[in-house]
């Protein structure tokens, strides 16, 4: 990962397939699993904004299947498990690749299981704080958690997600501390930090309405 003014970090969503493309494809519906499908998280609205048009170009039903849970393997399980007819894809992010280090074992292997087709997209991480933290800088930020270690938390996609991992490398860079909660999605962190259920989140671009 590279990182932007050392706070912002991209996460590419990446597209895989089970199996080859046929050569008059598709002549059937095509499902997208979602591992990280929650409403209003970004792999939610890349997945919305493409299958239609997909739908349109190809003239075949393209499904976004949400199968979400224990760290976006749940999905990829699913995808490993269908038929290698290219007709299930998953549309992914980075934890697709980080899993295997957190995870002693998966349900399925990360490398000869699927077969890459493209990077789709690439959705930068953005550090938001709820305003009623008495920060305004990543300076001030910094210095409260410090002054208060342990007192702040910050809402993620999930464990193992570019947020989660844009968040500990933050933590070490700084050499502050704050308390980490997973969610199932992007979404339900948005809708949560505005509430002010957390504090800050190192979340996707669809906290950008917001600010």
């Amino acid at each position: 990962m590279r990182n932007y003014n050392n706070v912002i970090l991209p996460a590419a969503l990446s597209l895989l397939a089970a199996g080859a493309w046929a050569q008059q494809y598709p002549v059937k519906p095509v499902r997208f699993v979602l591992p990280f499908g929650a409403p209003g998280g970004a792999p939610d609205i890349v997945a919305r904004l493409i299958a239609p048009k997909l739908t349109e170009t190809w003239g075949q039903q393209v499904v976004v299947e949400p199968r979400v849970g224990a760290g976006g393997t749940i999905g990829s399980e699913v995808v490993a498990n269908a038929s290698p007819d290219g007709y299930t894809i998953l549309l992914t992010s980075p934890s697709h690749a980080i899993n295997v280090t957190l995870y002693s074992k998966l349900p399925y292997d990360t490398v000869n299981d699927f077969i890459p087709v493209t990077q789709l997209v690439e959705v930068p991480n953005i550090l938001v704080i709820h305003p009623s933290l008495p920060a305004r800088t990543v300076p001030q930020l910094i210095a409260l958690a410090k002054a208060k270690p342990g007192s702040l938390n910050y809402g993620s996609a999930g464990s193992g997600s570019s947020q989660h991992l844009a968040g500990e490398l933050f933590k070490k860079m700084a050499g502050v501390s704050m308390v980490h909660i997973p969610y199932k999605g992007g979404g339900g962190v948005v809708v949560d930090l505005i509430a002010g259920q957390v504090q800050l989140t190192f979340g996707s671009s669809t906290s950008l309405p917001y600010v």
